[in-house]
């Protein structure tokens, strides 16, 4: 039985994360640009209604429990940072991946989330292992794995970049 996304809030030291909502989309949209997005496998979408299309998506999926987005906010003020997901919630290797607006980039906002929802998906839904996939240029992104216990499980060419899997473990690398 999925979880209601209502009913999720993951807290960290410096921040909350909550299942995106139709509220945070206009926070979310006025921070996807094209630098943001040179190391993801999408393009940011050209206009508040193309976005609407994407994050409705991210509704029905959460409904279902497959697959979660969660708006991050800086528990200290509310500022939205980025978002963070846990996809293919179901299969026996998750997925994890995060991305924080660019001018927040730097303060440890990425490492902080990913690990929280980490140890929320082991602590709630009984996941053992994740796998998260990173631009081989994305230095920093490698770094929140490595961090947290990660391996390099895998290499993967997609149309934009090459890009490492690491592997991440559950247990005492994933809290906080």
């Amino acid at each position: 039985m999925p979880i209601p996304p209502q009913d999720i809030r993951i807290e960290s030291q410096r921040l909350v994360m909550t299942p995106f909502r139709a509220s945070d989309a206009q926070d979310a949209f006025g921070c996807i640009s094209l630098s943001l997005t040179r190391f993801m496998a999408w393009e940011p979408a050209p206009d508040p209604a193309s976005f609407a299309e994407v994050w409705r998506e991210w509704l029905a999926q959460m409904s279902t429990g497959t697959d979660y987005v969660f708006t991050i906010r800086q528990r200290d003020g509310d500022e939205f940072l980025g978002l963070v997901g846990l996809h293919r919630a179901t299969d026996d290797t998750p997925e994890l991946g995060i991305w924080i607006r660019e001018n927040r980039h730097g303060a440890g906002f990425g490492r902080e989330a990913v690990a929280a929802v980490a140890q929320w998906g082991a602590d709630i839904l009984n996941i053992g292992r994740y796998i998260y996939p990173v631009a081989v240029a994305n230095t920093s992104s490698q770094r929140i794995a490595e961090s947290l216990g990660g391996v390099v499980v895998d290499r993967r060419n997609t149309p934009k970049f090459t890009s490492v899997v690491y592997e991440i473990r559950c247990g005492g690398h994933a809290g906080t």
